[in-house]
């Protein structure tokens, strides 16, 4: 109660609502994520109280979230790595004239779930920070294999393509300098690469760079009609389809979100493939269904909340924009850790208390402006396409401030063009992009504790189930292929032996025809005689 005292007075509730709508602007822009604005910020807040500093960043960690969702579902452009998976059923909804239920469900979501995060964030901190501690480097890796595979088995029309895609987003993420030895690889001698491709700059070439040139290779030869907006609020039945998804995608993103190796990528990936394995209608899955943005949006925001309790109990920053506000801490003299909640209680429960009120402030500015936000869609798709290139090379731009990322994008996004010809699925990609680096250093890590033996990979319980799972994911469907191909080998089997039986009865029949046709003309040839 004290810590919402603190948050409601009016200079904290002000920079409360500043953050919320810097966040959400931020979001929106491609490229453009909260991690960078808290930065851009630090210098201007250094007058500022450290309380009201923490809030107003978390206003923009928590809008950045939200924001970053609508140019996913308007744009199919991702502001953020978060919401790529966003784009898959939101695009497709506002294509079908379902933008504002799209991102009504979205907000309604990013509410529900930062609001249950930020509740477990205050009541069950230390036993998740205990858990995540717990947990070592074979955990980690089998995770995040158990997310690369879980996606891309069920993605795409072909696993081949799938996976293929999945190498090159591999490939692209090992690009750098090696963690353990520094040793540079896949640099091609230019020394830009030394420290890798950022991930924004991927994620905006393949998806905003490489939609833009797709649709504008098409312009031409096709009619460029306006996609409807549609009805503005979510009808009963989404409201039926939404709220299963919402819980289910906040219970994987806290947890994940507090794990020093998780983020906000991961659990929505899984959230995604739980809501497809799990809906009543499966087929609606990659043409636009509801589900698909509302588990995964849930997951984003939970997943913020959950990042926040290894940051504030262990000063253990789990993603970039924890880190940043890590560094705002320090440089108030404030140490960050367990005793943090001790010597400056005031602030943290400030803090926490302003999570809830910023999850409210995001809901009601947000929810009213659904429709405006989906009249973007009415905009010709020319002009349309030409702000999204403006946007995507300001947003790629902004990351290093280096003409090299410029040339990135392009190459990425006629990468991004030649894989839609081709059908390969984009997300795969993605996700090798992000979790190829981690998933390296965990398992270097994993060999050099157990001195390369390649049982150390298997001596934790989480990570022998991760590989369990693993089998299962990959063996069920050539299980279920060779069953289904079994069974009407044996029914054709079966037939052909029913058949042979009822031919044999039939022959034995007329034999005894026979028989008895001959037996009767002997009778009657002998009665002649």
């Amino acid at each position: 109660m004290e810590g919402f005292g603190h948050a409601l007075t009016p200079m904290n509730l002000l920079f409360a609502l500043i953050g919320v709508v810097l966040g959400t602007a931020v979001g929106v822009l491609p490229g453009i994520g909260p991690a960078m604005a808290v930065a851009l910020l630090l210098p201007v807040t250094s007058g500022l109280d450290a309380s009201t500093a923490l809030i107003m960043f978390a206003g923009i960690y928590y809008g950045g979230m939200y924001g970053g969702s609508t140019t996913s579902i308007l744009l199919n452009t991702p502001g953020e790595s978060a919401t790529v998976i966003t784009a898959i059923e939101g695009h497709k909804m506002a294509k079908a004239g379902r933008a504002a239920q799209a991102l009504a469900t979205a907000a309604i979501g990013s509410f529900v779930a930062g609001s249950i995060g930020t509740g477990l964030l205050v009541a069950i901190a230390p036993l998740v920070v205990g858990f995540a501690v717990s947990l070592g480097a074979p955990s980690y890796l089998g995770i995040m294999l158990l997310a690369l595979v879980a996606v891309t088995a069920v993605l795409g029309s072909s696993k081949v393509r799938g996976f293929a895609s999945l190498g090159l987003g591999l490939a692209v993420g090992l690009i750098g300098a090696d963690v353990v030895s520094g040793q540079r690889r896949l640099t091609f001698g230019q020394p830009l690469l030394a420290d890798g491709i950022d991930i924004v700059v991927v994620a905006v070439g393949i998806f905003a760079v490489g939609e833009a040139l797709w649709i504008s290779a098409h312009l031409s030869r096709t009619t460029a009609t306006t996609i409807p907006v549609g009805r503005p609020w979510m009808g009963k039945q989404d409201w039926k389809r939404s709220w299963k998804p919402w819980l289910r995608g906040t219970a994987l993103g806290y947890p994940f979100g507090a794990l020093p190796a998780g983020g906000a990528e991961i659990p929505t990936f899984l959230s995604y493939v739980t809501e497809k394995r799990l809906s009543k209608h499966r087929a609606e899955f990659g043409h636009g269904a509801i589900e698909g943005v509302a588990g995964p949006e849930a997951a984003n925001n939970a997943s913020a909340a959950g990042s926040l309790t290894p940051m504030l109990a262990l000063g253990l920053p789990v993603n970039a924009t924890a880190a940043v506000m890590l560094a705002a801490l320090t440089s108030y003299g404030i140490q960050p850790g367990p005793l943090l909640f001790e010597e400056e209680p005031q602030l943290v429960w400030g803090l926490i208390a302003s999570l809830f009120i910023g999850n409210l402030l995001l809901l009601v500015i947000n929810l009213p402006l659904a429709p405006l936000w989906a009249r973007l869609l009415q905009i010709p798709r020319p002009y349309l396409y030409a702000g999204i290139l403006f946007f995507a090379t300001l947003g790629a731009f902004a990351v290093n401030l280096q003409t090299f990322d410029l040339i990135l994008l392009l190459v990425l996004g006629l990468l991004g063009v030649v894989m839609r010809r081709y059908g390969l699925p984009v997300l795969p990609l993605i996700i090798g992009v992000i979790l190829a680096p981690r998933a390296e250093k965990s398992l270097r890590q994993a060999l050099q504790l157990s001195a390369g033996d390649p049982a150390g990979l298997v001596s934790e319980p989480v990570a022998v189930i991760c590989y369990v799972l693993i089998v299962a994911v990959l063996c069920l469907p050539i299980a279920v292929w060779w069953w289904k191909r079994r069974r009407p080998a044996e029914a054709d089997l079966a037939f052909e032996g029913a058949r042979s039986t009822v031919g044999l009865a039939e022959r034995m029949d007329a034999h005894d025809d026979a028989v008895r046709r001959a037996e009767h003309e002997g009778a009657v040839d002998q009665e002649r005689r």
